[in-house]
């Protein structure tokens, strides 16, 4: 596929919207103690979500699987499922849950023929950045050892936003460690994700000026979310994807926002899965203007984007359905 472009009204629209985000705080550690209260007022607002779902023909159901992780599956009712998506939810790591991507996993569906796998895993507000990442991996466990034996061979992908990203990345390396179970994952599409907890270049660069996220405090957040580790220490893999061994990973579709700064991140880690697999089986969209957080924007561009996502998706699936009929 060819780079996404964008025509002057969806540009124009993000640019207004943008104004908008310019008088909104910026997301930052500082805010780590209203954490707790914003997790609250996300539950709140969630209240009723089941039944949105079956309103668009959805079935939900909240599971513990392996050994105390808790999953939110969506799958289609009575509709056919093609493959199984593992998702992991963003929100810097202190906030959010799996519900808070129901819509996007119900377009996921619709448009793809997925059942999805969100993973609910433990925040860091009470657990060390090791344990959420541990989640993710006994998740990923139970899901490509059989834990949904109704779709027993179907291929599996994931897809992770933000810390979602870095939690996903960070899953797939683990999982080299079991190469029959990696095997099983057909591709990851990956949403501006962080993947060096020393700080990339555009993220030690980052100003006052910088959407959603506060520039001037991330290298200071990433410390702050792992205390008692040096640099060095920091930039090993898994905690540091982009410094991880990427042979033999899934092909992957990873997006990033010109303005996000966490765009090196993602440039520089598509650059060494291509190096790893092969230029053709990694594909990076550069977004032109975008801060960070584009798919969750009430916009046109993050209609786009998702429907790349899910183009690329469908093209995935029906290779590896092919692949399975090849005598």
């Amino acid at each position: 596929m060819t780079d996404m472009r964008f025509d002057a009204a969806t540009l124009q629209e993000l640019r207004e919207f943008k104004r908008k985000l310019a008088r909104m705080p910026r997301f930052g550690m500082k805010y780590r103690p209203l954490a707790r209260l914003a997790q609250g007022l996300l539950r709140v607002s969630q209240i009723g979500a089941g039944r949105k779902l079956a309103q668009a023909g959805i079935l939900a159901e909240d599971r513990r699987v392996a050994g105390g992780v808790r999953v939110r599956i969506l799958r289609p009712v009575g509709g056919p499922v093609r493959a199984v998506v593992l998702d992991i939810h963003g929100g810097g790591w202190v906030i959010g849950n799996a519900r808070m991507d129901d819509k996007l996993n119900a377009d996921m569906i619709q448009a793809c023929a997925v059942a999805v796998v969100s993973v609910d895993y433990r925040l860091a507000l009470d657990t060390p950045i090791q344990g959420l990442m541990d989640d993710c991996l006994a998740a990923a466990h139970w899901l490509l050892g059989g834990g949904l034996p109704e779709y027993a061979g179907l291929p599996v992908f994931v897809v992770g936003e933000s810390a979602g990203g870095h939690l996903a990345a960070a899953t797939l390396l683990r999982l080299a460690d079991w190469p029959d179970l990696l095997g099983r994952i057909a591709g990851a599409v990956l949403y501006y994700g962080v993947y060096d907890f020393t700080g990339t270049p555009s993220v030690r660069q980052a100003g006052p000026d910088t959407l959603v996220l506060n520039g001037p405090e991330m290298v200071a957040s990433l410390r702050m979310l792992t205390p008692g580790l040096t640099d060095a220490e920091r930039r090993l893999a898994p905690l540091s994807p982009l410094h991880g061994e990427l042979a033999g990973m899934p092909p992957a579709l990873l997006f990033a926002g010109e303005i996000d700064p966490l765009r090196d991140d993602t440039i520089t880690m598509a650059a060494r899965w291509r190096a790893a697999i092969g230029v053709d089986a990694v594909e990076l969209q550069l977004l032109p203007e975008t801060p960070h957080g584009v798919i969750h924007f009430p916009l046109r561009m993050a209609r786009q984007v998702t429907a790349r996502a899910h183009a690329w998706l469908r093209a995935r699936i029906d290779a590896a359905h092919s692949a399975s009929l090849s005598p």
